[in-house]
């Protein structure tokens, strides 16, 4: 039995908050129609997301990727840091 691996989500977003130890808030924007009146708003979410290295700072451009739940709240890992901070 050959059982391909699911492709995970990725997600990019601007890290929001490092006050955890190996854990980081990420908020991902994304931008939908509305329904009814077409016009483009902007949705946001808030991710917890693994940083095992305690590399990532507040302002930081992130790519995170779907894992396996690590706690409560925390399904997602930092793969890469895009851009730091000014």
């Amino acid at each position: 039995m050959n059982q391909e691996r699911r492709i995970r989500k990725s997600r990019i977003g601007i890290v929001v908050s490092d006050k955890m130890d190996k854990t980081v808030v990420v908020q991902v924007t994304r931008l939908v129609r509305h329904p009814v009146y077409g016009k483009t708003v902007r949705r946001r979410n808030k991710f917890k997301a693994h940083d095992a290295q305690n590399a990532c700072r507040i302002g930081d451009k992130v790519l995170i990727i779907e894992t396996r739940p690590l706690s409560r709240d925390k399904c997602w890992r930092v793969k890469e840091i895009l851009e730091k901070a000014v």
